[in-house]
């Protein structure tokens, strides 16, 4: 087979874990003998190519109001018409349709959308070729890709997201298979009558994850190190963890790792403020930072789509407290490999942490069982060999019917 795949970054462009994803899965159909391309976007330019790590990559600059992908955010009305053009982008449908008569692939692969627009949904099509695509979050449903708004996730959607996404739905049975990165985002979807009668499959992502140190025993009492990594936002609950930390009155650290947009940061120090157990530590390499922490937190207030940070965290031997939302729930098994808590209880978080540093037994066996819970997620292999089985359905009869 000869795969497109197209997703709106690629690297050494990463804006998080949909480019780690699909660089796995480019390099491992790549190495299975399939030959790979892949269309991407950069801020601005016409069409160009590259390689990277033995991959042909397009990229293409955006045509649109504004660059995405950076920590500035723009006027309200310049948004609104970022979006407006972003529901159906003719003009970069037609790069698709020029990489596809450039490359000639048997099959195309759609990742995240975001500037590209479902254009590329017809491009295809008109192509004639079989197209899988891809959920790695909920762009195809809201114009903000995580149904999350006024500080609460989404029930439903609202008016805005209605009115740029009414194509969305009846646009997505043109594709020939839908695969979510976890059955909470492919329900999500369904439950929105997307992709009817096309075939879903569920493949979680992988990372191969080295096995670090053993996992350590603690005794009732010692002093317990919590760790958050990842973006510093809202959406993310930050804030509800260091509020539920500093009200539980454990001995021992917070240390939380990452980045965000500067009011969001000030913000959050100034919650933790007067509280010295509690550290800012800015970037840290995942691996370090597991090292150094007893238990990993992800106590996010959004539907996430997987949360593969979790399942880091699990294979580094650690207990995971996380949010009982989205993906979430795949990884982390509530009393076997960490407790779930809910946004919607705010205490539930202090009292999962303040039992994981009183007892020893429940913390020793959940960090023994960490690993092992994910061995799933830690097979690359897997993760590739499910998607070649899904493009392999897709070209059996070479053709689209």
């Amino acid at each position: 087979m000869k795969i497109l795949y197209i997703n709106a970054l690629y690297s050494p462009h990463v804006a998080g874990g949909a480019e780690i994803s699909l660089k796995l899965i480019v390099e491992g159909m790549q190495a299975k003998g399939h030959d790979v391309v892949v269309l991407s976007l950069v801020p601005e330019g016409g069409l160009s190519s590259d390689w990277v790590d033995g991959v042909k990559v397009y990229r293409v600059g955006l045509e649109n109001r504004y660059w995405p992908f950076t920590e500035q955010r723009p006027d309200k009305m310049s948004r609104l018409a970022w979006h407006l053009t972003d529901r159906y982008n003719a003009a970069m449908g037609s790069v698709v349709g020029e990489v596809i008569r450039l490359e000639r692939p048997t099959a195309v692969s759609c990742h995240n959308l975001v500037g590209w627009s479902i254009a590329v949904w017809d491009e295809v099509a008109r192509a004639g070729l079989p197209m899988v695509q891809v959920l790695h979050d909920m762009y195809l449903l809201c114009a903000n890709s995580n149904m999350y708004k006024g500080g609460m996730p989404c029930t439903r959607r609202c008016f805005s997201c209605r009115m740029l996404r009414y194509r969305h739905r009846p646009s997505s049975a043109r594709v020939q298979a839908v695969v979510g990165i976890s059955r909470s985002i492919l329900d999500r979807f369904e439950a929105y009558g997307y992709f009817p009668g096309v075939p879903r499959h569920v493949i979680h992502n992988a990372r191969a994850v080295p096995e670090g140190r053993p996992a350590r025993a603690r005794n009732d009492g010692d002093p317990l190190t919590v760790g958050y990594i990842g973006t510093l936002a809202p959406i993310k609950g930050v804030a509800w963890l260091i509020d539920a930390f500093k009200k539980t009155g454990v001995e021992g650290r917070l240390r939380i790792a990452g980045r965000g947009k500067a009011g969001d940061v000030e913000h959050f120090k100034a919650l933790a403020a007067g509280d010295p157990r509690i550290d800012f530590v800015g970037y840290v390499a995942p691996q370090e930072f597991y090292r150094d922490i007893d238990v990993l937190v992800v106590p996010s207030l959004w539907e996430e789509p997987l949360g593969m940070v979790a399942v880091e965290g699990l294979a580094n031997h650690l207990p995971v407290v996380a949010s009982h939302r989205g993906g979430l729930k795949e990884s982390v098994k509530d009393g076997h490999n960490g407790i779930l808590c809910d946004p919607d209880n705010p205490d539930s978080l202090g009292h999962a942490l303040a039992a994981l540093w009183k007892d020893a037994a429940l913390y020793n066996r959940l960090a023994t069982a960490a690993r092992p819970s994910v061995a799933e997620y830690l097979s690359v292999e897997r993760m590739v060999n499910a998607y070649e089985n899904v493009l392999h359905t897709l070209t059996a009869g070479d053709a689209v019917t």
